[in-house]
């Protein structure tokens, strides 16, 4: 089985987003974290972590990139357990049996995203439409097959176009320019 782990290439997401998801900790896409916000009113980081986040299981923190990677099924209920205390503790969920519910259809839809090669990249990109969230996925694999991963060694892309946007990542950090 495959499941999601959070991967950082470089420091941008520890100022990109309020919480940076640890690397190596389990993910799911974490879009329920937005489901009654206004998303449209989001700015900053928060918009960040909206746009582009997946969500690191332990920390709460956010991750611009995931990798697929070979997991046991000591390892999925470990994610589920972990994910439905969470939803307890930090979103509201009535009870552990109703959480551990959602918590199951987290993980799997983020298995459903491993259907790809082990070490596979993902990211994501989030957009509401009609007053509903759209979630776009995005695939990076080295080319010519695996190879280590190194930042920028990625140039094949499967899935949507990157969408037309700038991020003012000086600006979503909160420091003055110089």
């Amino acid at each position: 089985m495959k499941l999601l782990r959070t991967i950082r290439l470089d420091p941008s997401d520890t100022f990109v987003f309020e919480r940076a998801a640890e690397p190596g900790e389990w993910a799911v896409c974490g879009t329920f974290v937005f489901w009654d916000e206004d998303t449209e009113a989001l700015a900053g980081k928060r918009r960040s972590a909206f746009r582009s986040g997946f969500l690191g299981v332990q920390s709460l923190g956010w991750s611009t990139l995931v990798q697929i990677v070979e997991a046991k099924d000591e390892d999925r209920a470990a994610v589920v357990d972990v994910l439905a205390q969470r939803l307890v503790e930090h979103f509201g969920a009535p009870d552990l049996g109703t959480a551990r519910i959602a918590a199951e259809e987290e993980v799997a839809f983020a298995e459903s995203l491993c259907d790809h090669p082990q070490d596979t990249l993902i990211a994501i990109h989030r957009t509401t439409e009609e007053s509903a969230i759209r979630e776009a996925f995005r695939t990076l694999q080295p080319r010519g097959g695996p190879k280590p991963l190194r930042a920028f060694a990625f140039l094949e892309v499967e899935g949507e176009e990157q969408p037309d946007e700038n991020v003012d990542l000086i600006g979503m950090a909160g420091e003055p320019r110089r």
